[in-house]
């Protein structure tokens, strides 16, 4: 094993430049576009049983349809990075990589502020209104999301190695999910309550109980999602796994 992990770093850094890249365009994708649009996943006619406990404002009459933001759809897969991250190389690269992500973003809307403060050559410019629009849109949300992001991506890393310790680096699904399905749980709660707190939510939710079931209809889509990743995860380990340098010396596929 060490004579492949020696033999090879430059291909270890490929795969981690690699991983961290497609967590930074996740990252910067989902507080770009945002709530821009939103996209419907699946929709079913619910069963007179589940309609009587399901409160209206998810739901359509009797039809359930699990509608998300379009950059909810990348942010996902910044917690299956980080889990990969967190497997391959340890704890602290994978703590690393959540505060580039976070720095990327400031980078982001610090770039964004450069080009609206800079006056507009009228006659030239081909989508000012547009732009003009992104940018108070990501102003708006950008800043809460980063905290929402700061607090579980942090809470999703010293889970996965909390469970990995206890777990002596075996059953990797038990640290995939118990790390990831509580992380997002964090994270809908945190952002979705800074929204709220700060009156950038709809003008619909207007009480606590609307918000709680503004945050499980959010979870949900996170949750399924975090169940699907397993078989991912585990196919993505053992496919690196000659890459793999943990400092912690867990090997769940042993070279």
């Amino acid at each position: 094993m060490n004579s492949i992990r020696k033999s090879n770093p430059q291909k270890r850094d490929i795969l981690f430049l690699c991983l961290t890249g497609i967590f930074i365009t996740a990252l910067v994708f989902g507080n770009i576009v945002g709530t821009t649009k939103f996209i419907t996943i699946f929709s079913f006619e619910m069963p007179a049983w589940l309609r009587s406990i399901t409160p209206s404002l998810v739901r359509d009459g009797k039809t359930y349809t699990m509608s998300i933001p379009v950059g909810l759809v990348a942010y996902p897969f910044t917690f299956l990075v980080t889990d990969l991250i967190s497997e391959l190389f340890g704890r602290k690269k994978a703590q690393m990589v959540v505060w580039i992500g976070f720095f990327m973003n400031m980078y982001m809307l610090f770039l964004m502020s450069v080009g609206h403060w800079f006056p507009n050559t009228y006659g030239v410019s081909g989508g000012l209104n547009l732009f003009e629009g992104v940018y108070d849109f990501v102003i708006a949300n950008t800043i809460s999301s980063m905290i929402a992001y700061l607090i579980a991506q942090s809470v999703d890393v010293r889970l996965f190695h909390f469970w990995k310790r206890v777990t002596k680096g075996n059953y990797l699904w038990i640290r995939n999910n118990g790390s990831t399905m509580f992380s997002q749980l964090v994270d809908s709660t945190a952002i979705l309550s800074i929204l709220y707190f700060s009156g950038n939510l709809g003008d619909n939710i207007t009480n606590l109980y609307l918000l709680g079931i503004l945050i499980i209809n959010s979870y949900l889509f996170k949750f399924l999602f975090a169940l699907f990743d397993t078989p991912i995860v585990y196919a993505a380990v053992w496919f690196f796994k000659d890459y793999d340098e943990d400092p912690e010396g867990y090997k769940l596929f042993k070279s």
